[in-house]
């Protein structure tokens, strides 16, 4: 089990911790790269009209723009964090952070849809090894109390500021330098944190090498790719097109394939107890509630600011602008109160508050004033969207060997990826599709608030009574 080092504690506030120097410079690295990542999956958005004229490449073409990314990045990450546990975290993280940038120069540099698109699948092969190898890193280089918990809170203020960022240097720059500049921001950041990284991450790897589950790998990532296809599909040309179908059940099958042989192997990709364990199971799920319904406000309240305000991409920016900063903000309190409360009851009162913020934005109407509800709401949802963040990822790893913690962090980062995808297909398509947009972003944002709230009722019922421990833990 990972060692408890809470004795300091007593010696300074819980949420406090003394961080060397040494430990900062891991905890930047780190975050650069997790940040740089989360930057790569929504700097693209407001260029994409710009890059397809300039490759030719069609409308319909340009989900692949996205998809691109996130079919590689999302089907692969349980594998690799696994590959990371037996042979080599930190070996994993820099041959990732190597391909990302390599990958982002190709497509800073493309010329022609294929040659983008290549670029995009390589970034999302990067981002699978940096996302666990990352996390993983992190979470054995501080031990679970105070320390990780303000590692885990830096870390997820920046992840979710990364996104933020994203959407607003995303217009900036393709306004002042063109689309290809969003990529070249990219190979910048994989530049500069590349040649730090060696000499401040220490390698870690579990003990002995099983034999690697080939059969599990193929399963597990063959279905997560299968259903992220379909469901990135499925937001263009809905639930019914053949592609869409064939594709989710072939993901199902996979998937339950996957579980079957998991049950059977001595050596198993995925520790089905692990699975079984309240803290994985109900903390992912509301990891992935609260990453795909944050998701889906960002997208349709993008939609209602621009189509129904008629506001410019500047000024759309802005609005999220403000979100970024107070979602930095409750970023520096969430692992405080976690030290108070523990991660299960402030997931539990994160979520319900990101219910409750989401359900504000249904009062939104035609009206130029609305901009300020929009940005008050979205902005304290994101406070709490934050807060769930935090939590979560704490309520997973909470008590996990340090030999699987690549296992545990991959399984929090594949709940994330799969949220961020799943989201607007499921719930954003309502807005997209409806004759009348106003009541369609009502529709979407009531689902998505009733969607959170339950989420929080199921977690605090799944979870149960927190026991007497350490306040962070579940």
């Amino acid at each position: 089990m990972a060692t408890d080092t809470t004795a300091p504690t007593t010696h300074e506030p819980l949420g406090t911790p003394h961080l060397s120097t040494r430990d900062r410079l891991v905890l930047l690295v780190l975050c650069a790269a997790q940040f740089m990542v989360a930057l790569d999956f929504s700097v693209l958005n407001v260029a994409l009209p710009t890059l397809g004229a300039d490759l030719g490449m069609s409308r319909s073409g340009l989900q692949w723009a996205v998809t691109a990314f996130a079919l590689p990045s999302g089907g692969f990450l349980l594998l690799f964090g696994r590959i990371g546990d037996l042979y080599g975290r930190r070996r994993l993280f820099l041959t990732g952070l190597a391909l990302f940038g390599a990958a982002s120069l190709l497509a800073t540099f493309a010329w022609d849809p294929a040659s983008f698109l290549t670029g995009r699948a390589l970034q999302g092969l990067g981002a699978a090894a940096i996302i666990p190898t990352g996390m993983s890193l992190l979470t054995t280089t501080f031990p679970e109390g105070p320390a990780r918990d303000r590692a885990l809170g830096i870390s997820g203020t920046l992840l979710s500021l990364g996104f933020t960022v994203g959407m607003v240097a995303g217009g900036v720059l393709t306004d002042a330098f063109g689309w290809r500049s969003t990529m070249a921001l990219l190979t910048l950041f994989a530049v500069l944190v590349l040649p730090l990284a060696p000499a401040l991450l220490p390698e870690s790897r579990t003990p002995d090498r099983p034999r690697p589950d080939v059969p599990g790998a193929i399963t597990v990532t063959g279905g997560l790719l299968a259903l992220i296809y379909a469901l990135s599909t499925a937001a263009d040309h809905g639930f019914a097109h053949p592609d869409v179908i064939a594709t989710l059940i072939a993901g199902v099958l996979l998937l339950t394939a996957f579980v079957y042989i998991e049950s059977r192997t001595p050596q198993p990709l995925v520790s089905l107890p692990m699975l079984r364990r309240r803290t994985v199971a109900w903390g992912n799920l509301g990891g992935l509630v609260t990453f795909s319904m944050m998701s889906t406000v960002v997208f349709v309240l993008t939609l209602y600011l621009q189509e129904i305000l008629h506001l410019s991409s500047f000024e759309t920016g802005l609005v999220f602008g403000v979100q970024g900063v107070l979602s930095a903000v409750a970023g520096v309190y969430v692992p405080k109160v976690i030290g108070r409360i523990g991660a299960r009851r402030t997931l539990i009162a994160s979520l319900t508050g990101q219910a409750a913020f989401t359900a504000t934005l249904l009062t939104l109407t035609t009206h130029t004033r609305s901009v300020w509800v929009a940005t008050a709401a979205v902005s304290l949802a994101s406070m709490c969207h934050l807060g769930a963040i935090i939590s979560y990822g704490l309520t997973v790893t909470s008590g996990v060997p340090d030999e699987e913690q690549g296992l545990a962090t991959g399984l929090v980062t594949s709940t994330q990826q799969v949220g961020i995808t799943i989201g607007i297909p499921l719930l954003g398509v309502l807005a997209t599709t409806s004759g009348d947009l106003m009541s369609g972003v009502h529709t979407v944002v009531g689902i998505d608030a009733a969607i959170a709230l339950g989420a929080a009722v199921l977690v605090a019922v799944g979870l149960g009574r927190n026991r007497k421990a350490h306040p962070a833990a579940v």
